[in-house]
């Protein structure tokens, strides 16, 4: 009975201490599971059903049939490569960007107005993203966009813009910048501001480039910002779908037919099966880089 007592208030204490985060904890993680990880799990169930029986009480299983179907067709093939190659790009394009901007910002170049700056970097960040990109879309506008308009009046040759596939690419990343480097621009400051300033100035004692300096002292010490970063795009960028659908509607032809469009195109066709299936190699595609990516950051012998 004294050993029952003796665990009965060793619990009781524990919870005590923790209570506070416990009931602050609850909401979220009940939003969590209700929100996030149950629709999840049921997209999954949904996967390896048959497309008509698939929002039916009793659903019809079919096992991977849907899984090879997806492997099989040439649309969802084309569309998953489009899908990484504009990752790769996006990712690389936005984080390089990020990390010399918020250089720029931490420097000693920019005093009394580097507050103006952070807010214009920041301000699309909290804007509706599909209010931003419509008005990217019409900016993009052959016939009255600002774009080409700004590019006549200063003799550069018009920019195609969404309307050739040549060019869609750069057009949709654009956007996509605009939208989102903020956010990164954000997170590399923070890291900034927690530099070790006496490995700086041992640096320069020791008449160390620029170059030299950034790749052998400050960037090592940006891994943490880095990983977030990396982690937060590569997430973001795999599943682009709000531009496409303001934007391109996957086109021109199939220029920007992303996984996540094209999934959701075939559930708009009742492809239930089918579209979730996607929906599922799209995440597991995302969970496993995303954890590759974070095992990579954090190796010791990270340079």
């Amino acid at each position: 009975m004294s050993t029952l007592t003796a665990v009965g208030n060793h619990l009781t204490l524990r919870f005590g201490k923790n209570g506070i985060f416990y009931l602050f904890a609850a909401p979220f993680a009940i939003l969590t599971i209700v929100m996030g990880l149950w629709p999840i799990a049921l997209s999954i169930q949904t996967s390896f059903t048959d497309s008509y029986t698939a929002l039916s009480p009793q659903p019809t299983y079919v096992g991977f049939s849907n899984y090879i179907k997806i492997f099989n067709d040439p649309v969802f093939l084309k569309s998953a490569y489009l899908t990484v190659r504009y990752t790769l790009l996006a990712v690389v394009a936005n984080l390089t960007i990020a990390l010399f901007y918020a250089m720029f910002l931490s420097s000693t170049i920019l005093s009394r107005g580097a507050w103006i700056f952070k807010l214009c970097c920041f301000l699309p960040v909290v804007t509706p993203d599909v209010a931003g990109y419509i008005v990217w879309k019409w900016m993009y506008s052959n016939d009255f966009g600002a774009v080409n308009a700004i590019l006549g009046a200063i003799g550069l040759p018009e920019f195609a813009g969404v309307s050739s596939p040549s060019s869609v690419t750069a057009a949709i990343l654009i956007a996509e910048m605009w939208y989102h480097i903020g956010f990164y621009v954000v997170i590399f400051l923070a890291n900034f501001a927690m530099l070790d300033k006496s490995l700086d100035d041992a640096a320069q004692m020791d008449n160390a480039g620029f170059w030299r300096k950034f790749t052998r002292v400050t960037l090592p010490q940006l891994r943490p910002a880095i990983t977030i970063n990396s982690i937060y795009a590569l997430i973001q960028f795999l599943k682009t779908f709000t531009v496409i659908v303001v934007v391109t509607k996957g086109g021109p032809g199939t220029s920007t037919n992303f996984v996540s469009y094209y999934a959701y195109r075939q559930f708009d066709q009742a492809q239930y099966g089918e579209a979730t299936a996607m929906a599922t190699v799209l995440f597991a595609t995302i969970m496993l880089l995303a954890f590759g990516l974070y095992w990579f950051n954090q190796r010791k012998d990270w340079r």
